[in-house]
């Protein structure tokens, strides 16, 4: 098999159609839109109600990238899922291959927290320069409200729902110019959604576990400190990689978590604030989904232009975080 190069071709978002800004969450805990504002940049956020399903957002998202592709859903061969929070724990990927008429597709779930899209980009990217696979559907997406405690002032204010997706797609151009992925396991408790066992008695001695999952729980401080320093370190690896400066980026696209990280990363890198993207204070912190989100409205507004070098991060739970520098399209 000989290497192929990657080129990022279509984009497509969908987030729920209810809105639940800090004024009415001002009405659920003791907050307020000033509190909110000032300390996350957030001020609206998007919340799946029962119906909504998380294979409906990304099928919708990802039916807007294949369209911009001008791609038929048969040329898929693989669609990957970033997500933590399926709608079938054993996996949600193949019920989208299904509704999009992918037939073509294998289709699998990936989990890897608000660095998913990252993840999910270098794995796909892998499958395309090894010859395997020729066109790859892409999704981040995320249903954090199902695993917020909306009584906890800390963490319900932050996280909102959504799905974005890209179509990856073999080129003579390698348009991934370069990536770094990291990981700690050693700082796990700072932010998690753990399985809370109950133990259940079978026969003699025999016990096992039956149980469900927390809310998510979150150490602000630790992941701010954390995100303030690693992402900054992780871009200018992929930068080095890519064999780029930071002068050569044309956009930075952050997971949009906090409005103080982004500005702290960006002020770190020298990066201007007209080349920093940002949508946090309309859809909150949408995990997986949020990256793609971002492309996908820029791309559209016009901002983000075909040849444009985009320098994108993501860090989160795990604790994971990476760092993917590519140009967007052919």
């Amino acid at each position: 098999m000989t290497n192929t190069g990657i080129a990022m071709i279509g984009s497509g978002s969908a987030t729920p159609p209810v809105s639940l800004d800090n004024q009415r969450l001002s009405q659920i805990v003791e907050t307020s839109d000033e509190w909110i504002a000032s300390r996350t940049g957030i001020r609206d956020r998007r919340v799946a109600d029962p119906q909504t399903s998380l294979c409906s957002l990304a099928t919708a998202a990802s039916k807007q990238a294949i369209a911009m592709a001008q791609i038929d859903p048969s040329e898929i061969d693989l669609i990957v899922l970033a997500t933590s929070t399926p709608d079938d724990l054993f996996g949600s990927a193949s019920q989208i291959q299904a509704q999009l008429g992918a037939t073509q597709a294998v289709a699998f779930d990936l989990t890897a927290a608000c660095s998913g899209f990252i993840f999910g980009l270098v794995t796909a990217a892998q499958f395309i320069r090894t010859g395997v696979y020729k066109t790859v559907l892409l999704i981040g997406g995320d249903i954090l409200s199902r695993w917020v405690d909306w009584s906890d002032r800390r963490t319900c204010v932050l996280f909102g729902d959504g799905a974005g997706a890209v179509v990856l797609q073999a080129s003579e151009c390698d348009r991934l110019l370069g990536f770094e992925l990291r990981s700690d396991g050693t700082q796990n408790g700072c932010l998690n959604l753990s399985f809370q066992a109950q133990p259940q008695p079978l026969i003699d001695q025999i016990t096992v576990s039956r149980g469900t999952y927390q809310p998510i729980t979150m150490n602000g401080k630790e992941v701010y400190r954390f995100a303030v320093k690693k992402v900054p370190e992780v871009i200018e690896k992929a930068l080095f990689r890519a064999d780029l400066t930071v002068d050569q980026i044309n956009w930075l696209i952050l997971h949009q978590a906090n409005q103080r990280i982004i500005d702290a990363v960006a002020q770190r890198l020298n990066i201007p604030s007209d080349r920093v993207i940002s949508n946090l204070a309309n859809y909150g912190n949408t995990s997986a989904a949020s990256i793609p989100i971002a492309l996908d409205e820029a791309v559209r507004a016009g901002k983000i232009k075909p040849g444009d070098v985009i320098a994108t991060s993501g860090f989160g739970a795990g604790l994971t975080w990476g760092a993917a520098i590519f140009q967007w399209g052919i």
